[in-house]
């Protein structure tokens, strides 16, 4: 099948079939596996990254399936059905997806709409969820600020929180967003705007993270850091897709294709970019994406300081058991280990 296709029906299967999901064994329950970060607890460190329900309809689902949190989006603020189709290959051989969507979605209001039926039912907070937002393909680069505070504006209710995508390969200029000059006024509304809304409401601010490219040079990821801790933001994902091509195993007719790369061979770039950030940044919490598959995986990520991690191209190698296989590797190593939870285990270099 059409792995695009595949995906649609998966989404599809995960609206519909939420409450069956939940009588599952999937769910692995543990003390041990919870932690609070920005003063949201996650029940376990494992969740689904942004681009598998860039629309939310899955939300009730992701719970059954055993994910501690789940990203959501990416969003934008007008509607837009993405880049022509087929736009998701699968290389096997490498345990790895190209994908070149281009941020399909239902846009910032009609997503809000769907999150405010969610919470209505009590199905949208059962797990954190967090909102992806990145900026409409027909918005100017010079008009992103404005695109990123519109979606914002929206969508910010329902997020436990919000993830700015400046790295995304698959629109046009997008990644030119992640310098600090244009990253900082975004960045400078979007902290502002999420002031006025918590002061207007009278909640909590919303966490807000940057979710940065592989492909920055040591250079420039030292500078998104350093500007990301100036400007008060709250935490950043590493990393994003890639546009690299190094050492895959699979035809070149697969190889070829355009696109961002996930998956396997994502993870030694993945690991260094957050050995690096936890290194210049070690009170920042990082959120590790990039070539994650299991237990030991996830060990090593959260060992090297990770907060929390995010699973998206090993859900679709793994099958919908892999979080629980996960979690309950977790807690086998850290009975084998002696370590106490998920908390002493964080950059504990174990």
């Amino acid at each position: 099948m059409d792995p695009e296709k595949a995906h649609l029906r998966a989404i599809r299967f995960a609206e519909r079939s939420a409450p069956l999901l939940g009588l599952t064994r999937w769910r692995v329950r543990n003390p041990r596996l919870s932690q609070r970060v920005w003063g949201i607890r996650f029940s376990n460190p494992v969740g689904l990254g942004a681009g598998y329900d860039k629309w939310g309809r899955g939300i009730p689902a992701w719970r059954g399936l055993g994910f501690g949190f789940a990203e959501i989006g990416t969003v934008t603020a007008e509607a837009q059905e993405g880049n022509p189709t087929p736009r998701v290959v699968r290389l096997p051989r490498d345990h790895a997806l190209i994908n070149r969507m281009g941020f399909n979605n239902d846009g910032a209001a009609a997503t809000a709409r769907r999150l405010a039926q969610l919470d209505r039912r009590g199905l949208l907070h059962r797990i954190p969820i967090g909102v992806n937002i990145g900026k409409s393909k027909v918005t100017p680069l010079d008009d992103a600020k404005r695109d990123y505070v519109a979606s914002l504006d929206r969508l910010w209710p329902y997020a436990d929180y919000i993830v700015v995508n400046v790295s995304s390969p698959n629109t046009p200029g997008l990644r030119e967003l992640q310098e600090s000059v244009a990253l900082g006024g975004i960045l400078e509304a979007l902290v502002e705007l999420n002031r006025v809304k918590a002061n207007l409401t009278g909640s909590r601010r919303r966490p807000i993270l940057v979710k940065v490219a592989p492909d920055l040079t040591d250079e420039q990821f030292d500078a998104a850091i350093d500007l990301v801790q100036t400007m008060g933001v709250h935490g950043v994902i590493v990393s994003n897709t890639t546009l690299s091509r190094e050492g895959l195993r699979s035809p070149p007719g697969l190889v070829e294709q355009p696109g961002g790369l996930s998956g396997a061979p994502l993870a030694v770039r993945s690991l260094a970019m957050l050995r690096r950030a936890v290194s210049r940044a070690p009170d920042l919490p990082i959120v590790s994406v990039g070539g994650i598959s299991d237990a030991d995986d996830v060990w090593e990520r959260l060992a090297a300081g990770a907060s929390l991690v995010q699973v998206w191209t090993g859900l679709i190698y793994g099958g919908p058991a892999l979080v629980a296989r996960i979690n309950r590797g977790l807690l086998a190593r850290m009975d084998a280990e002696g370590v106490r939870d998920v908390t002493e285990l964080i950059g504990s270099g174990a």
